[in-house]
C-alpha cells in the first residue's frame, strides 16, 4: 500500500499541489458561504395543518398545543424553540431537541402538531434531508 502511495506523489507535480490547495479553499468557502442558516425570528405553530400561533424569539415562554392524543407542550428562549413533551409514542419530536436554525421543524405526527422556526435565511431543505 505504501509503495503504491509512494508511487503517485513521485507523478505529483508542484502546480498539482496548488490546484488540490485551491479546490479545498473553495470547498471550505463555499459551505461556509452557502449552508449557513440566518438566525430566526419567530417559532410557528401548527395543528391539523392550521397555524395556532406565531411566537416570537425574544422571551421565554410555554405554550401547551391540544391534540388528537393530548397536549403537547412547547418551550420558547430567546433564538430557540423546542416541544418539551408530546403524548406521541415514539417522541420523535421532542428528541430532536431546540431548534436554533431558520427552517428547522420538528413533527409530531400521531398528534398533529408542528413547530418551525422562520425569518432570516433558511437552509436549503434538500441539503438537510
Amino acid at each position: 500500500m505504501k509503495a503504491s502511495l509512494a508511487g503517485w506523489l513521485e507523478l505529483l507535480r508542484p502546480g498539482d499541489y496548488v490546484i488540490l490547495v485551491a479546490a479545498l479553499a473553495a470547498c471550505v468557502l463555499s459551505a461556509v458561504v452557502l449552508w449557513r442558516g440566518g438566525a430566526p425570528d419567530k417559532a410557528i405553530v401548527r395543528t391539523g395543518g392550521k397555524v395556532v400561533a406565531e411566537l416570537a424569539l425574544t422571551r421565554a415562554q410555554t405554550v401547551e398545543v391540544p391534540g388528537p392524543l393530548g397536549t403537547t407542550r412547547i418551550e420558547i428562549q430567546p433564538g430557540r424553540a423546542r416541544v418539551a413533551s408530546d403524548p406521541g409514542p415514539r417522541q420523535y419530536c421532542v428528541r430532536q431537541g431546540w431548534l436554533t436554525r431558520s427552517g428547522s421543524v420538528a413533527i409530531c405526527a400521531p398528534n398533529q402538531v408542528s413547530l418551525s422556526l422562520s425569518g432570516g435565511a433558511t437552509d436549503y431543505d434538500s441539503l438537510n434531508y
